[in-house]
């Protein structure tokens, strides 16, 4: 007997004396929705050099691993850090240095607060941002002769909230060259009796920018510092900022190269000659923190400001179309020139005229090729017929409050056969297999909570309306936090490194108030993020 005894001794001796691998950080009590395959949870997870290496169902993780620093979420919920799919980051920087228009319910209330504003901002032209006129008791685009007797100098821009249109003073018009002969294609310089009302929708805006005072580089730096707080605040982790040019996106990267911004930004080129003979030209652009190997384009203006290209005439407006503010043709030449690259096209589509223009090329330039991951950006009015197309390799990226601020009028625009084809995220998953879900902030409001509640429930957070808004097209929990993680991820080329909380990943996760995935729906809006981690350092 005591000649077995020996070897077994030996063989207890070793698996006690088994070193323990010493990492920076260890999560324990905690419910950790890994988000991977299998949609698995777990309790406890491990973290070296800001990356996941073990995930435990078990405190079993303390056999193998040890840290001085220990991180116990109280049985806190962790889901993987939240991804933006679409918004505008730097945007959303700039609007806190603006006026805030958003929630305004009347032309008097815009100009309220206009004129408090400019009391306490002398500078030499006013902007602003937010208004909709759909949330006015009138609801038509306003007319400038009260903004002119405000400020008959000074020049004034107010852009509408889904950035579609300005509601300009005269001084903005006559600084910019625009008279009520101007002609400018892919939008509309509005007439009131033959007079210019202030209102520009989509390309004609160009001209006021064009003659605008551009930010300087310390109020751009002190507007993505700001931007990165708020989205830290809503658990966000990283966001990809639809539209952006060459010096901002070298801004960004210079300073999280520096240390001064940590948030991960996939960064879409905006479509300017200049941006793209750079970029498309240089390659890929790759660090842990930012990625640019994308093309922002824009197909057509926005449903609220009926700049979106429907291939009818709006149902409350006869004989108006919208328009696209890229020609087909121009949209066919590019998907053709980013095909020979390696950048993705991202194309912002809202009317069912300008997604078929976008899909049609898409398909053209794609033949042949595999995994190129282009999205269609919205995606927003879609004809019956012309869903196939996302069943060949193309992403939609949607923004589920669209739906839920768009329903009380959507139907009025596009009547009640094409309103089957809107917002349509069921539909559009099981063509594609995926959807990447985003806010468009500051369109939208930041909170993901909002997102995943607009994607689910299809009502206002005052659960308008009863029963929701064309439920067939919701989705489920699991699909709504896939979209805000993993599928996000994966629509970026990012799926090896992000989107899960998996060994070989950063270890970006968010730490939030109550379950996600078990909380009464109406809770949802609720939802704070508590603790962000990004790359396991403490950002919140």
């Amino acid at each position: 007997m005591k000649k077995y005894m020996l070897p077994l001794v030996f063989l207890v001796l070793g698996v006690s004396c088994v070193q323990k691998q010493e990492v920076d950080l260890i999560v324990n009590n905690a419910k950790i929705y890994t988000v991977d395959s299998e949609f698995s949870e777990a309790c406890c997870m491990a973290i070296q050099d800001g990356k996941i290496v073990a995930v435990a169902k078990t405190a079993d993780i303390y056999q193998k691993y040890t840290s001085k620093e220990m991180l116990d979420a109280g049985g806190k919920t962790i889901v993987p850090g939240l991804i933006d799919a679409h918004c505008h980051f730097y945007g959303l920087g700039l609007n806190q240095q603006i006026v805030d228009l958003v929630g305004t319910n009347s032309y008097e209330e815009v100009l309220e607060r206009v004129s408090a504003f400019a009391k306490d901002n002398p500078a030499n032209v006013i902007r602003g941002r937010g208004w909709d006129q759909n949330d006015w008791e009138v609801k038509e685009f306003p007319v400038n002769d009260k903004l002119n007797q405000l400020f008959p100098d000074k020049p004034v821009v107010l852009e509408r909230v889904d950035g579609h249109a300005y509601f300009v003073n005269n001084a903005a018009l006559q600084l910019a060259g625009i008279t009520k002969e101007t002609k400018i294609e892919g939008g509309e310089i509005v007439l009131v009796n033959g007079e210019l009302s202030g209102v520009l929708v989509d390309n004609p805006m160009a001209l006021v920018d064009q003659v605008m005072p551009k930010p300087n580089v310390a109020s751009q730096i002190e507007a993505l510092k700001a931007a990165q707080e708020i989205c830290f605040d809503y658990g966000l982790t990283t966001v990809n900022d639809a539209g952006l040019d060459k010096a901002t996106i070298y801004l960004i990267d210079s300073l999280q190269k520096a240390g001064e911004l940590d948030m991960r930004v996939y960064a879409m080129v905006s479509n300017t000659p200049e941006n793209l003979d750079h970029f498309l030209e240089k390659g890929i652009l790759k660090t842990d923190k930012l990625n640019v190997r994308s093309v922002k384009v824009y197909g057509d203006g926005a449903l609220g400001s009926r700049g979106a290209a429907l291939r009818e005439e709006y149902s409350d407006k006869p004989h108006h179309f919208g328009a696209l503010v890229t020609p087909a043709d121009q949209i066919d030449a590019l998907a053709q020139r980013i095909a020979a690259t390696e950048y993705q096209m991202n194309t912002h589509a809202i009317g069912d005229s300008a997604n078929i223009v976008v899909l049609r090329a898409y398909d053209k330039a794609l033949k042949g090729k595999t995994d190129r991951r282009w999205k269609v950006e919205h995606a927003q009015v879609v004809s019956q017929a012309d869903f196939d197309y996302f069943e060949k390799g193309i992403i939609p990226s949607v923004q589920p409050t669209h739906a839920t601020s768009d329903m009380y009028w959507a139907e009025d625009r596009l009547g009640e056969e094409r309103i089957k084809g809107a917002y349509a995220y069921q539909t559009l998953l099981k063509k594609a297999g995926k959807v990447a879900l985003g806010t468009d902030f500051p369109v939208e409001q930041v909170s993901p909570f909002l997102t995943f509640y607009a994607a689910v429930a299809r009502q206002d957070t005052d659960k308008y309306p009863e029963g929701g808004f064309q439920m067939q097209e919701a989705l489920t929990r699991e699909e709504a936090l896939k979209g805000m993680t993993i599928w996000a991820a994966y629509s970026n080329f990012e799926e090896d490194e992000k989107g899960s909380l998996e060994p070989g990943k950063f270890a970006d996760f968010t730490i939030l108030s109550s379950d996600i995935m078990k909380v009464p729906v109406d809770s949802i809006p609720l939802l704070k993020a508590e603790q962000v981690y990004l790359s396991g350092k403490k950002v919140k």
